[in-house]
């Protein structure tokens, strides 16, 4: 085999990933869950919590939950499009807001990784807080790949 040959695909399981975070991490922390997933995209979500309302008073959701489970959605849907895990940083994730999320919902996030080069992925997506016809946030992402899996 020559040293320009790309490794044989590995198998990634979204759903173990999050499983696997268990109760150790941020995303544990904010509830993120697996919800589905297909060969390029990924969908998580989590549930309404009190303690991830940034306006006690109007009952809104804070943006860095929404952020963080955008950001990981992305990351997700890179590993399953290159059927690898690798680390990943991310360059670059803009979210562009269209509405609060509803007092009292839930927010699902669904990316796709529409394109991988050599070193970088771009990522596009959602954010919904049960209709995905009405998104909260469109998200669009660049992340690295930062070296193999060790």
């Amino acid at each position: 085999m020559s040293g320009d040959a790309a490794p044989p695909p590995q198998s990634f399981d979204p759903a173990a990933f999050i499983e696997r975070l268990g109760g150790r991490t941020h995303n544990a922390f904010i509830g993120m869950r697996h919800v589905a997933h297909g060969a390029d995209w990924a969908e998580l979500a989590f549930d309404h919590d009190p303690k991830l309302v940034g306006d006690p008073a109007s009952g809104i959701l804070a943006s860095g939950p929404i952020i963080s489970l955008m950001d990981m959605t992305s990351g997700l849907s890179i590993w399953l499009a290159s059927a690898r895990y690798e680390p990943i940083v991310t360059i670059d994730l803009r979210l562009d807001y269209l509405r609060p999320a509803r007092p009292g919902r839930g927010v699902h996030a669904r990316a796709q990784c529409y394109r991988l080069t050599r070193s970088v992925a771009f990522v596009r997506g959602q954010a919904h807080d049960g209709e995905p016809e009405r998104p909260i946030a469109h998200a669009a992402g660049t992340f690295m790949f930062s070296g193999p899996a060790g």
